[in-house]
């Protein structure tokens, strides 16, 4: 029997094809699509489109990167703190490698997610992400903990808000807005969790809860890992799951704006105005992640229990400005939109900088929440409007190297400051005062022509 364009291998003597792991993932995920075609044409009203399954899978692995990482590392950090003896400074320069490590593997990953498609990256993501976190729980020294922390962000790059953003907007047109928040429920639903992690340290110690991380991310990320496809075309689906008919004049001021490439995309301001932005945004969120827990432990005079309980206030904030953006999708200018985001962050900060009781900590957590689960979102969706879908992802990497300068400066200013003065107030009172700043280069970036 002749071999398929479907199969994964040749098994004919003489035959045998070698490839690429990133081309064997691909061919697998191409051949099991084909399985999976339910029996209802594109647009039937009865079939549940496929975007929508990829987006739940993305959220959930959202969640896992965001419970055992993103909103858990504030946690090692004061821990490790007191236990090791390490500064803060030095502790938040894994943070800041992390940040590095994604802002240079940007633009490849954007350019291998354009011409591959992401189901094999993510795949090998979750994997590396699981193996680092084991690796980190046997180390001893900053070292090693370095060291370890590279594979962690290595993996969490490879299946990051950056990668699966970009597989959504391939999805999606006319409900980009609303799916890109949807996606954020899994971030927020992970920092809800997070007090888990505290207990687990507490509980069974750092080492042991690494490890059973990495175990976790591996059993739960995987059968996620295998739901994400890169392009509708090559399903056999349609943008937004629609009849071409309804897709054409249902959103026709969309369709019609042209498609950058990654250089056009460059030589505009609009791409620079948004990337810094977005960097301005990152500065305080990377700061609050890191350093909030700390902060409010050490200097507001709270437990650590109390402080990861303010990080789930914050995750509670990301619900709502998640529902905000969900209800708004495509009503209201984004810019506008973002540019308010940026000042629920600035006013956020400076009242979990100067909280003086447990209310005002409460309202700063959930205003700089509200502002992060509507901005991240509608910064994705913004730049997929603007420039198109032919490109995104390598635009989205060029813009990451950018992007890296607000979410290394957050931390490391942070706790260079809190080292220097004793406390935090100064640093996160410059970063409160930037990130309103910040507003105007949203409201400064029109549509490019």
């Amino acid at each position: 029997m002749p071999a398929t364009g479907g199969d994964r291998h040749d098994y004919r003597v003489g035959r045998a094809q070698a490839r690429s792991p990133v081309q064997e993932c691909d061919a697998f995920a191409h051949a099991d699509a084909q399985t999976q075609h339910l029996r209802y044409p594109a647009g039937h009203p009865m079939k549940i489109f496929y975007g929508w399954r990829i987006v739940v899978a993305s959220g959930a692995m959202q969640l896992l990167q965001s419970l055992l990482l993103n909103q858990a590392f504030g946690v090692y950090l004061a821990v490790l703190v007191e236990e090791r003896g390490w500064s803060k400074t030095a502790l938040s320069g894994a943070a800041a490698l992390k940040s590095v490590e994604v802002a240079l593997l940007g633009p490849v990953l954007g350019w291998m997610v354009d011409r591959f498609g992401s189901q094999g990256i993510v795949r090998a993501g979750i994997v590396t992400f699981g193996i680092g976190f084991m690796l980190l729980s046997q180390t001893d020294t900053l070292a090693g903990f370095y060291a370890a922390f590279v594979v962690v962000a290595l993996g969490s790059s490879m299946f990051s808000n950056f990668v699966v953003s970009v597989t959504i907007i391939q999805w999606f047109e006319k409900r980009r807005a609303r799916a890109l928040s949807a996606l954020q429920f899994g971030g927020a639903i992970g920092g809800v969790f997070v007090f888990l992690v505290a207990w687990s340290i507490q509980a069974y110690g750092w080492r042991a809860t690494a490890f059973g991380s990495g175990v976790i991310a591996i059993l739960i990320g995987w059968p996620l890992a295998r739901v994400i496809r890169s392009r509708p075309e090559d399903h056999g689906e349609t943008v937004d799951g629609l009849l071409p008919a309804a897709k054409d004049t249902g959103h026709p001021e969309a369709s019609s704006r042209r498609a950058f490439s990654a250089r056009e995309a460059m030589r505009t301001s609009t791409f620079w105005l948004l990337s810094i932005g977005h960097g301005f945004a990152l500065l305080v969120v990377s700061a609050v992640n890191v350093h909030a827990i700390t902060h409010i432990k050490e200097s507001l005079g709270y437990s650590l229990a109390q402080a990861s309980f303010v990080i789930t206030l914050v995750t509670l904030g990301q619900f709502i400005g998640v529902m905000l953006g969900w209800v708004i999708g495509e009503k209201f200018e984004k810019r506008l939109v973002i540019a308010a985001c940026m000042l629920l962050h600035a006013v956020g900060l400076l009242m979990i900088t100067y909280a003086t009781g447990p209310v005002i900590l409460a309202v700063a957590a959930l205003a700089h929440g509200t502002g992060w689960g509507l901005r991240g979102p509608f910064i994705h969706a913004i730049r997929a409007d603007y420039f198109g879908r032919r490109s995104i992802g390598m635009i989205t990497g060029l813009a990451s190297l950018i992007i890296v300068f607000g979410q290394i400066g957050g931390p490391l200013l942070a706790g260079a400051f809190a080292d220097w003065t004793g406390n935090y107030r100064a640093g996160f009172t410059l970063l409160a005062v930037l990130a309103g700043l910040g507003s105007l280069f949203f409201l400064l970036a029109k549509p490019p022509k």
